[in-house]
């Protein structure tokens, strides 16, 4: 897959392509039902895929303060979409001055004159433009004009039981409750929280018996609500089991929210490494303990129900 960075960077020889364009931050189910469409309209006219998306939100922009937590980095959103079989994926820079730009020179300017659109898949719900005047009908009406076609596609439902919306938003009230197995269901793989690891109080180690890995977190990222998580402890292609705990560490007085993992029967040194953490189930609120015994008798009992529900013997 092509990775472009603003439209300078779309290759001058670039032909027709079919391209679908949002945030699709999570490329949650929905997200991927739409990409899905995309990609297939794309083999059907022999013409590549091209996602296009934003960065930094642009909520951020218009609303400076207002960023919503992010779901998935930047990195991580070409990742999946790649795996989605997409061609192309560009990313344009969301600045104020885009942010001005009328619907209608948005359409001329980006999806006519620089990526050449044959055909546009978006949510039904997709708006774009200055004060998001621009629509699905809006792309209808100008379609003809400029020879591409419009095709809008309806919203992603959950469990019918349910009757769930799938989103971004939704997938975001499930994170800060804590309800891993509902954002995993929405978003169909676990969520994912990326970070370096940092340098902690060194606690976990010398008076635990647990060492962690302290996450410096992505910017924004959305974490999930305090508590105890069975997970994954992700290093470039290696997946290990890890007890996760999101907290102030309450038995020590802790003051700062903090992302830290004990990586089950892996020893190593992380310092400096980008990782990644999915979380799988909440197994527990933090506590406050009234002796370290206590708490290593606690995280003991973690470990072992996070040995069980990740099944590793």
């Amino acid at each position: 897959m092509e990775r472009w960075r603003g439209v300078d960077e779309i290759p001058g020889s670039w032909g027709r392509c079919v391209l679908t364009i949002g945030v699709f931050d999570g490329v949650h189910r929905g997200h991927q039902e739409l990409i899905r469409e995309a990609v297939a309209m794309g083999r059907s006219l022999g013409f590549p895929t091209v996602l296009t998306t934003f960065d930094p939100h642009p909520a951020e922009v218009v609303r400076p303060g207002s960023h919503p937590a992010l779901l998935t980095s930047l990195r991580r959103r070409a990742e999946l979409v790649a795996e989605l079989d997409v061609d192309a994926f560009l990313v344009l820079p969301f600045t104020p001055a885009l942010s001005n730009v009328s619907a209608e020179e948005f359409v001329h300017d980006i999806i006519v004159d620089r990526l050449h659109g044959a055909a546009v898949v978006v949510g039904e719900n997709f708006r774009f433009g200055h004060r998001a005047a621009g629509s699905v009908d809006l792309l209808r009406e100008l379609g003809p004009r400029f020879g591409f076609t419009t095709h809008g596609i309806g919203v992603v439902t959950g469990d019918p039981a349910d009757a769930v919306t799938l989103s971004s938003t939704y997938v975001r009230s499930c994170v800060a409750a804590g309800d891993m197995r509902a954002a995993a269901d929405a978003l169909g793989r676990p969520h994912r929280v990326e970070g370096f690891v940092v340098h902690g109080d060194g606690r976990g180690g010398s008076e635990l018996g647990y060492p962690t890995a302290n996450l410096d977190v992505v910017t924004h990222s959305a974490i999930p609500a305090d508590g105890i998580y069975a997970g994954w402890f992700v290093l470039g292609t290696r997946r290990s089991p890890a007890a996760i705990s999101i907290g102030s560490n309450p038995t020590f007085s802790g003051r700062e929210r903090t992302v830290e993992a004990f990586v089950i029967d892996e020893g190593g040194n992380f310092y400096g490494r980008r990782v990644a953490l999915d979380f799988v189930e909440r197994l527990r609120d933090t506590e406050k303990f009234d002796s370290v015994d206590a708490l290593i008798s606690q995280i003991d009992a973690d470990v072992e129900l996070t040995k069980t529900i990740l099944a590793v013997p």
